[in-house]
């Protein structure tokens, strides 16, 4: 199956035929389980998804798909670079097991996962939901320790899960790598390094990307003005933040926040 470049993530609701089909594609995919059950094989291994389980896709690599009977899954295609996860995810396919957080998560995202746009305030709302949905959906695949078992593993030691929790507790403040190295029980050169090779950028980057993937689900509180969101994620005012959200995504947060379904 051809697909057109995918440049920021996409997250929809799909149902597998009975009928085996292929698909390689160049972004990362994850495949959760929501109602009844399909077979895929990523590289030649075969796997049941269901409610509670999914797979992780690297880009690049085949994977075989057939529906069992009636059957939805939750699919979240995910380009590299576009939110704040690990790139050591998926160094390799696996399925995983999802624990009752995430899968409740799951069925809340599916709720809203309806039709196309027709206008720009839909196309607006669409580009919203994807955004909002993958950036829920990547923090929970983070903490979620079924996820983590061959992650870690896969990351020379790094927990991806405990680095996430502290970078999320310090947002508000400067990035002190020494302190987050030693956190995690490694030297500042040797952590540095480490973390390049498992998330695919420097700590100063990832956390730019997860300070603004953080702001889409803090913009969803109206009671935080867009001072304190600023001020909470670690950027020095509101008009700094602004144009780091504008050039991510493409909208002011004031103008994200004030679309109405």
């Amino acid at each position: 199956m051809s697909h057109a470049a995918v440049t920021a993530p996409n997250v929809s609701l799909r149902r597998y035929g009975a009928i085996e089909a292929s698909d390689v594609h160049d972004f990362h995919q994850v495949v959760l389980g929501l109602d009844g059950a399909m077979v895929m094989a990523v590289d030649g291994v075969a796997q049941q998804i269901d409610a509670g389980s999914a797979w992780l896709i690297p880009a690049g690599a085949r994977h075989d798909y057939a529906g069992v009977g009636e059957n939805r899954q939750l699919v979240l295609d995910l380009p590299a670079a576009s939110l704040a996860v690990p790139e050591r995810l998926f160094e390799r396919p696996r399925a995983v097991t999802v624990d009752a957080s995430l899968a409740q998560l799951v069925h809340r995202i599916a709720a809203h996962a309806t039709g196309g746009a027709v206008d720009a305030q839909g196309d607006a709302l669409n580009r919203r939901f994807h955004w909002d949905a993958a950036a829920r959906l990547g923090a929970a695949l983070i903490a979620d320790a079924g996820t983590l078992a061959g992650a870690r593993a896969a990351g020379a030691g790094l927990d991806f899960a405990r680095i996430d929790r502290w970078l999320r507790a310090h947002l508000s403040e400067p990035l002190r790598i020494a302190d987050l190295a030693a956190h995690c029980g490694f030297g500042m050169r040797r952590f540095h390094q480490l973390f390049i090779d498992a998330f695919g950028e420097t700590p100063h980057r990832y956390l730019q990307r997860l300070r603004l993937d953080t702001s889409l689900t803090l913009l969803a509180d109206p009671r935080l003005s867009l001072t304190e969101i600023a001020l909470d994620i670690g950027f020095a005012d509101q008009s700094a933040y602004t144009h780091a959200f504008t050039r991510r995504f493409g909208l002011a947060p004031g103008q994200w926040r004030a679309l109405r379904h």
